[in-house]
């Protein structure tokens, strides 16, 4: 979700949208536009790009009009601004027109910064947008969605919502609108599998989840309908060795708490719990054949077999049996 400063007024004469997550920059402008047009139903809003906005052309659009128009200036990608009309926009932020609105919206790096930090300087409103790129991220912005419809949903629901839809804001964003407008009451894991599964199955992540929890008929059902879907094999070979992989690293670190393992291993903490209850029956052996198996795999879909399927359906069941490898011991 957005980050504001404590100037939270969307008529303020300047907003600065910060960041490079696109649909959050969007529901930046979008709260602007809709607070100046509950104050002005006609408020002209001009949305413009950087080859747009020539030397010239912010003068043009914030002089002072005989009706005394209401006016929103979206400026996108300000950081690939020209230099000369970088000086108008720090000139204008000195003295911001009355009944106007500036946005302006820039991916926050060194490209651009004299442009940022004058607007600043000058107290602009600013929304943080950062690219969510953290598991944990995505989950607090799908529980932020929920809170914002005034519904409720269960934690479970909201990390299946996660692992079933991915990473795009956007399609997380529907997919909670789109739950929240169909089911009465509080939504829970049961309700995203019924709408999700198609998509969480055709994962090649919950194949790898199958396979290393020992289902190997449910894993086998998952691989199936990733192929059927489109899924590429390198893409799931990817995904079992990743599974594998962190199962070899938590069974060999110390113990300890998620939080401190997940600085020790490079995972986040709740794929720590995940992986610890899935760790359950493997042995270092179970491990090492897992690994053999996932290896062939991936040669086998890379060329180095006849039937990519094939190879991968060995290693499905090959990982999944050592999975159970414990309970043989």
């Amino acid at each position: 979700m957005a980050r504001k400063t404590a100037n939270d007024d969307p008529l303020a004469p300047v907003t600065l949208a910060v960041g490079q997550e696109d649909l959050l920059l969007d529901r930046a402008v979008q709260e602007v536009v809709a607070a100046a047009r509950a104050a002005d139903a006609d408020t002209d809003v001009r949305d413009l790009t950087p080859d747009q906005l020539q030397p010239g052309t912010l003068a043009e659009l914030t002089s002072p009009s005989l009706f005394a128009e209401r006016k929103v200036v979206v400026v996108r990608n300000a950081q690939d601004l020209s230099a000369d009309t970088i000086k108008d926009v720090k000139a204008y932020l000195g003295a911001p027109a009355e009944e106007i609105t500036l946005v302006l919206l820039h991916a926050g790096g060194a490209k651009g910064k004299g442009l940022l930090d004058a607007a600043r300087k000058a107290g602009a409103r600013e929304v943080a947008c950062p690219r969510m790129t953290k598991p944990a991220d995505r989950l607090a912005f799908v529980r932020g969605e929920f809170r914002a419809l005034g519904r409720s949903a269960t934690p479970e629901a909201c990390q299946a919502l996660v692992d079933a839809v991915g990473s795009d804001l956007r399609e997380l964003a529907s997919a909670v609108s789109q739950l929240t407008a169909d089911v009465e009451g509080t939504i829970d894991e049961a309700v995203v599998g019924r709408y999700y599964t198609g998509r969480a199955e055709a994962s090649s992540f919950t194949v790898a989840d199958r396979a290393v929890e020992g289902r190997a008929a449910e894993a086998l059902e998952a691989l199936r309908w990733s192929l059927a879907t489109g899924v590429a094999p390198v893409l799931i070979t990817s995904a079992l060795a990743q599974g594998v992989r962190a199962i070899g690293k938590l069974s060999s670190a110390r113990g300890g708490r998620p939080a401190d393992l997940a600085r020790e291993l490079g995972m986040p903490p709740w794929k720590i719990d995940r992986v610890r209850q899935q760790m359950r029956g493997w042995t270092p052996d179970g491990v090492a054949a897992a690994l053999r198996a996932v290896a062939e795999a991936d040669a086998g879909v890379k060329g180095g077999g006849d039937d990519p399927e094939y190879a991968l359906e060995k290693a499905v069941v090959t990982i999944a049996r050592a999975a159970r490898s414990r309970g043989r011991a």
